[in-house]
């Protein structure tokens, strides 16, 4: 049986083209943002060699680190946003919580609070308005 390697096999204009994608650049975008043309983004992403210079550059236009970008490759992008998403234990019930546990401050007492801060913020304006008339 033969074994099939799946390592990433993507040049680094590739990466460079998919991570665009995935941030929902367009080719203009990019190169504004690297001040460059679209023609010249287009040009980069069919190179299979981008001196480091210019891909730390495009790292840093694109929002990603210079290693993320030279090692990308979209199954590691699948793996950790299963892994992420499903084993977070992150769900609408736990968000939530307990809201009393969380906010036991009564109301009053904060109305109060905001009623005082209200009434400095009014003196404070009354004072500025009658230094400004004299």
């Amino acid at each position: 049986m033969e074994t099939i390697d799946y390592s990433p096999t993507l040049h680094i204009g590739r990466k460079i083209e998919r991570i665009r994608k995935l941030r929902n650049m367009t080719q203009t975008e990019l190169g504004d943002a690297l001040g460059i043309t679209k023609q010249a983004v287009s040009k980069m992403e069919q190179s299979d060699k981008i001196e480091d210079e210019k891909i730390k550059q495009v790292a840093d236009a694109l929002g990603v680190t210079e290693g993320g970008l030279k090692s990308f490759s979209e199954e590691k992008v699948l793996y950790n946003t299963i892994n992420f998403y499903e084993n977070c234990g992150v769900n609408a019930s736990s968000i939530s919580a307990n809201t009393e546990t969380v906010n036991n401050f009564p109301i009053e007492k904060t109305i109060e609070l905001f009623e005082k801060l209200l009434q400095k913020e009014k003196d404070k304006f009354e004072r500025v308005k009658r230094a400004k008339s004299k």
